[in-house]
């Protein structure tokens, strides 16, 4: 959501640089935006199979298709690995997972027209080759063996490092989606409280959300295996970062920590090269095994930055990243939640008087418990469930409060309606696909390609 600084190829020449990076991402809140990615499924109609990169019914045959509506290719070498257009753009994720990174908007609206249109555009290209569109958490069918990578070169240098740092790291590249959403923030002390609040109540994003109970066609003993599949990924770049809620957290704590995390890669010149395990503080410093005598850029911190895999995620705005992938309507519901309890001061306020007495331990716990238990997660007296209609609550008040009209409504609380109907009834997503597999499908997660598609 925040362009590029100028100079950013010159070699860093201060530490403070770093934390001056993520400084200027502050912005009043007249120019605060919103920015909605969602990453989804492609597959073969006929056998439910992942698309390959090449040939007559694959990703690229899709990336080429869409340029029918404006989009323009970003190219790898020979390969069309992405499009861009007004702000927006089409990206791959390593086993052909097919993510819109939306356009920084202005209201829910705006936002859920973008979403529309770019479903709308993929379906019509896709329905051209045979193929559709899946909107899960997990891949409910194919095993690791079954999904192509795509010829993007980070991927390769991941794949290798992910092994090395977990059991499940593969799963997560190749066979989860999520729906994210991303954030402005005014000043260090506004990015400060919106940060723990989004992280101490990320559980409840995962719980209302939970869409991944299925993995090579059983379930899986879970709602959200997604979820769970980031406990086991890279612990140096996931979990709780329980100094965010220190005294000292700010932009420089943040930096110090970002450092820290050992390094993938430097791209130059349309090459990643191998840095994994290395030390940015060692690029700082002119002693990168991978470049020896060179320092970074400032787009090679800003690079490394996208390294970072935790729940919630500070580049220049902040980045919401605990929610399972899913239909069109919880697609518009994530932003609605996150802009409803962020974007409005009061709402802001009761969503801290809510968890500002969770203890590290507790909320590692929920984090433990929620991709298996979902709403149903024992916490004090009640449960996880009581917690996500009361932050709902919150977040409707918020929008209330915005007052941003649409077409035909007064307000952007509209989008909150599936995520309600979720937590009134206490059941999630997951739970509701269990039933329909021990049900009407008949042990079979095959139908979930006609009813959960796009």
């Amino acid at each position: 959501m925040s362009e590029t600084p100028a100079g950013s190829r010159a070699p860093i020449e201060d530490h403070s640089e770093l934390i001056a990076y993520l400084e200027r991402g502050a912005k009043p809140p007249e120019a605060w935006r919103i920015g909605t990615e969602h990453e989804k499924f492609a597959f073969r109609l006929d056998d439910h199979r992942p698309l390959d990169y090449g040939g007559e019914q694959g990703i690229r045959a899709l990336l080429v298709g869409l340029q029918r509506f404006g989009w323009q290719p970003v190219m790898e070498g020979d390969n069309v690995i992405a499009l861009s257009q007004n702000g927006a753009s089409i990206t791959l994720e390593p086993g052909g997972q097919f993510e819109l990174s939306g356009a920084p908007l202005e209201n829910l609206h705006q936002t859920c027209d973008e979403v529309h249109t770019h479903l709308a555009q993929v379906k019509e290209v896709a329905e051209e080759i045979g193929a559709g569109f899946l909107g899960l958490g997990f891949n409910p069918k194919s095993s690791r063996q079954d999904i192509p990578v795509m010829p993007k070169g980070r991927y390769g240098i991941m794949m290798r490092y992910m092994p090395t740092r977990g059991d499940l790291g593969l799963d997560m590249m190749f066979r989860s989606c999520t729906v994210q959403v991303n954030l402005d923030f005014g000043s260090e002390q506004d990015m400060v409280r919106k940060f723990r609040v989004s992280l101490a109540l990320q559980p409840v994003a995962t719980a209302l959300f939970a869409n991944s109970p299925f993995k090579e066609g059983r379930p899986n003993g879970f709602l959200s295996y997604r979820s769970h599949v980031w406990k086991d990924t890279d612990p140096d770049r996931t979990g709780m970062m329980p100094f965010v809620f220190d005294a000292g957290m700010g932009y420089e704590a943040y930096a110090e920590h970002a450092l820290d995390v050992p390094m993938y890669f430097v791209y130059r010149e349309g090459t990643y090269i191998d840095a994994a395990g290395q030390s940015f503080r060692d690029f700082l410093a002119g002693r990168l095994p991978a470049l020896p005598g060179e320092r970074p850029t400032l787009k090679d911190w800003e690079d490394h930055l996208t390294t970072l895999f935790p729940e919630v995620r500070l580049k220049q705005f902040l980045e919401m990243r605990g929610a399972d992938g899913g239909p069109w309507a919880r697609l518009c519901a994530l932003p609605a939640l996150w802009v409803g309890l962020l974007y409005d001061q009061t709402a802001l306020d009761a969503a801290w008087d809510l968890v500002k007495d969770f203890d590290i331990e507790e909320m590692a716990r929920l984090r433990d418990e929620v991709p298996r238990q979902a709403l149903g997660t024992p916490l004090g007296k009640g449960t996880v469930g009581d917690l996500a209609r009361e932050v709902l609550r919150i977040a409707e008040d918020g929008l209330r409060r915005r007052g941003r009209a649409g077409k035909t409504s007064s307000d952007e609380t509209e989008y909150l309606l599936a995520l309600r109907e979720i937590a009134d009834s206490g059941v999630t997503p997951a739970e509701d696909l269990l039933r329909r597999f021990h049900g009407p499908w008949n042990g079979s997660v095959d139908p979930v390609y006609e009813e959960c598609a796009y």
